[in-house]
């Protein structure tokens, strides 16, 4: 499960579905679901789910790395951390909380997207 994570990331759950089940076709949703859970859990996965999006997964954890979508094709790609450490952003009110990660989501269209657009 974890490589198959590791290998397609920003994957939804049917998709992890699908490619553990080329190699074990009995596997159920509900073990993946729970697997996906305990790695999660574990810190050896990450769940992000960007507004209007179901539950995705990526293996690349612990980095306070941010995200691009696609607004029309919802295609996700990674963004690391641009300036300064973890977080990259500082709060302008931290409320007294210990802030230690933070988590931006960068909203527009991808290359293939904006050259629809414009054409």
């Amino acid at each position: 499960m974890l490589s198959a994570v590791h290998n397609h990331p920003h994957a939804d759950t049917d998709s992890i579905i699908g490619v553990v089940r080329e190699d074990l076709s009995e596997v159920s949703h509900q073990a993946v679901y729970d697997v996906l859970r305990a790695l999660t859990a574990a810190g050896l996965l990450r769940r992000i789910q960007p507004m209007g999006s179901v539950a995705r997964y990526e293996a690349r954890v612990g980095d306070n790395h941010h995200h691009l979508v696609c607004r029309s094709c919802r295609a996700i790609a990674d963004v690391d951390c641009v300036v300064g450490e973890a977080p990259c952003l500082g709060a302008s009110d931290d409320h007294g909380f210990a802030i230690d990660e933070a988590e931006i989501i960068y909203w527009g269209l991808c290359p293939d997207c904006s050259t629809v657009r414009s054409s």
